[in-house]
């Protein structure tokens, strides 16, 4: 209880600037929340499309493997499609790794979708804090100048200490929103490196089954 009355009057003697910075905090955290939820579903989503896919792959039954790209939300399903389409119309290797890159490429921007506003915002909540420092600092200087000399030291340093609040409170909003940042990108990069080793394995059973008719052909 006394942790929580300690929070609230830390927060109410922080002056207006605690209320945007409080608004940025909830902003960054429900876009992290989102972005994680996202980030988990499209790596379960790709793990079983994949486990769905490398069956038809190497039973060659490439009608199936585009219906399931018409059909799944999964990136690599979608991937693995376009290569078994590209493959369809008589290209080469370099003309169905085109095509998976193009896959790639197409759902890179639904994984990064608004991870790049986490580091925004909490350059937002750290400047927010600092000027709500300088403000107060204003306030206090200008209201110790107008102060008995008595009570002029007293009174500047409750002042000061009622300022550094938004300062303090703009840090701690910035760093849990800078990590959940860096932690974001990674996932994302490692979902990224995840299609594309994947996008190999499927363009090298696919070129690999299309050259087997071609040898069996010169033969």
């Amino acid at each position: 209880m006394d942790f929580l009355t300690t929070i609230v009057r830390f927060f109410q003697h922080g002056g207006p600037f605690m209320y945007p910075i409080a608004l940025v905090l909830v902003i960054g955290l429900v876009i992290a929340i989102e972005r994680y939820l996202v980030l988990a579903s499209a790596k379960r989503a790709n793990a079983q499309a994949f486990n769905r896919v490398m069956p038809l792959l190497k039973k060659r039954d490439y009608q199936g493997v585009v219906n399931m790209g018409r059909s799944s939300e999964a990136p690599i399903a979608r991937i693995v499609a376009a290569g078994v389409q590209r493959m369809g119309q008589a290209g080469g290797r370099d003309d169905i790794e085109l095509a998976m890159e193009e896959g790639v490429l197409e759902a890179m921007p639904r994984l990064e979708k608004r991870t790049p506003y986490l580091a925004t915002l909490a350059n937002i909540a750290t400047l927010l804090g600092l000027l709500g420092t300088i403000i107060g600092l204003i306030a206090a200087f200008t209201a110790v100048a107008e102060a008995d000399p008595a009570e002029k030291a007293s009174l500047l340093s409750s002042s000061i200490s009622v300022a550094m609040n938004t300062t303090a409170f703009g840090l701690i909003s910035a760093i849990p929103l800078l990590l959940f940042h860096a932690m974001l990108q990674t996932k994302t990069t490692e979902l990224v490196d995840s299609l594309e080793m994947t996008g190999v394995k499927c363009l090298n059973l696919l070129t690999a089954s299309s050259a087997k008719p071609t040898a069996k052909a010169s033969a």
